[in-house]
């Protein structure tokens, strides 16, 4: 291969620099950034809160786990396998490996791997990054953060009830409304068994009305039919043979079982035969809480139970029941319903003129904020102090509650001013510097 040669330089010149190129995110990968990180800090809150009234006790995984946990777990003929995966071989040592597309099949191998079951059932959640390679739109996206809360090695409705209720009662917290919860029961496997050789009977007498994607899926998973978009396809999906009517009484009274509980909470909710979810994992329960406001990415939550997963991981057999969010959808429809706006803006402002004060007042301030309270002090862009009436205009542009002016004559006397930047009728006062303590006791207490 010919080699380019380079251009050569004399002892005394210098290459002129280049523009290095500039780089930008992934696409469907973003950068999450102020103010609205604290948008999702106030939901991780809140959800962690929610967490522990519920008794659930955080897990995290880590966000690539073996190829083949997925393909056996949700199964090789869904649209996540085959379509949507972020998989690689390790050139390493060949290992084939994924970017978690969901969570719950890397839970339940933490959950076999480390033998959590061996003392009884386990309420666990998690917060993190989910992975799948599809086209970026409002709420979806290739990088999508996910909450979900799994129950495992309990087979009792209430369980199934309890996580429904949990995720209804943190829609109130939030704040958000008009959301619709969707239920319906899939029933065991040798009644969906019987479900799909009677589907296949049934797509196949009506082949020709068959889109390309559900011929091809026909013999493979006709359940996935039933979740199918075409338009033209609907007519003849209403029509096809329903789950629930080769369901046993063990399968129903299940259902009923987590109905009446949801009933007795005064949740409402509506019944949904052709919901199926997008993983072949799910048994009995099958759930989603659906909003009309965020356009066809209308489902915010949704779960199940699924107690052949934890066995189909290589674990011994046992029960299991959990739901997932997306963290994007749900702020997205909180800020379009201007739900529960998180405040954002720090308790006091520092005001000061004079640089070599920084040190006594950054002390000062120190004590605050080991008292808990927000303090912003005001930093220079050009190593010079701005005047006071700059600051002032900084402090209030900063949302801050206080102004606190450390100028020299309150420098010279041990003291700080506090100026109220939100409420006119509180009115100006000097602390002592010492006092700091007690006022920042006051201010908490207000909270």
């Amino acid at each position: 291969m010919a080699r380019r040669s380079l251009p050569k330089l004399s002892m005394n010149s210098t290459p002129s620099p280049r523009k290095a190129e500039r780089l930008v995110a992934v696409k469907g990968m973003n950068d999450i950034l102020p103010p609205d990180s604290a948008r999702w800090e106030a939901l991780e809150e809140r959800v962690r809160a929610l967490m522990r009234r519920y008794a659930y006790e955080n897990i995290r995984t880590p966000i690539v786990e073996p190829t083949a946990l997925f393909v056996r777990g949700l199964g090789e003929v869904t649209d996540i396998v085959e379509k949507e995966m972020y998989s690689f071989e390790d050139r390493l040592n060949g290992e084939h490996l994924t970017l978690r597309p969901e969570n719950t099949a890397g839970l339940v191998r933490a959950v076999v791997e480390h033998n959590l079951l061996y003392n009884g059932g386990k309420r666990l959640f998690y917060m993190g990054p989910m992975f799948r390679h599809e086209r970026p739109q409002r709420g979806r996206y290739r990088q999508f953060y996910q909450v979900g809360a799994e129950a495992m090695g309990f087979a009792g409705p209430e369980l199934d009830a309890e996580l429904i209720l949990m995720a209804h009662a943190l829609w109130i917290e939030l704040g958000i409304t008009g959301v619709e919860l969707q239920m319906n029961s899939l029933g065991q496997p040798e009644e969906r068994k019987q479900h799909r050789a009677a589907l296949i009977a049934y797509f196949e007498a009506h082949a020709d009305q068959l889109d390309a994607e559900s011929q091809r899926r026909l013999h493979l998973n006709p359940l996935r039919l039933l979740d199918s978009k075409n338009p033209q396809m609907q007519a003849l999906i209403e029509a096809a043979p329903r789950l629930m009517d080769f369901q046993g009484e063990k399968s129903k009274a299940h259902l009923d079982a987590v109905l009446a509980i949801l009933q007795a909470n005064g949740v409402p909710f509506v019944m949904n035969p052709r919901l199926v979810r997008g993983m072949d994992y799910y048994n009995l329960t099958v759930f989603e809480f659906v909003t009309t406001e965020l356009g066809s990415q209308g489902t915010i939550c949704g779960g199940g139970r699924y107690d052949y997963l934890i066995e189909e991981v290589g674990g011994k057999p046992a029960p299991a029941v959990g739901w997932a969010f997306g963290v994007e959808r749900v702020l997205e429809l909180m800020k379009a319903q201007e739900a529960s706006a998180p405040a954002i803006a720090p308790d006091a402002f520092a005001i000061v003129t004079d640089a070599a004060a920084l040190p006594t007042v950054c002390a000062c301030l120190e004590q605050l904020r080991s008292k808990g309270v927000a303090v912003q002090l005001h930093a220079s862009l050009d190593g010079s102090m701005a005047s006071m009436k700059s600051q002032f205009k900084r402090a209030d542009a900063s949302g801050a509650r206080y102004a606190l002016v450390f100028g020299p004559d309150e420098l010279a006397q041990g003291s700080v001013t506090v100026k109220a930047l939100r409420d006119a009728g509180v009115a100006q006062r000097t602390l002592a510097l010492a006092a700091w303590s007690d006022w920042a006791d006051t201010l908490q207490s207000k909270a």
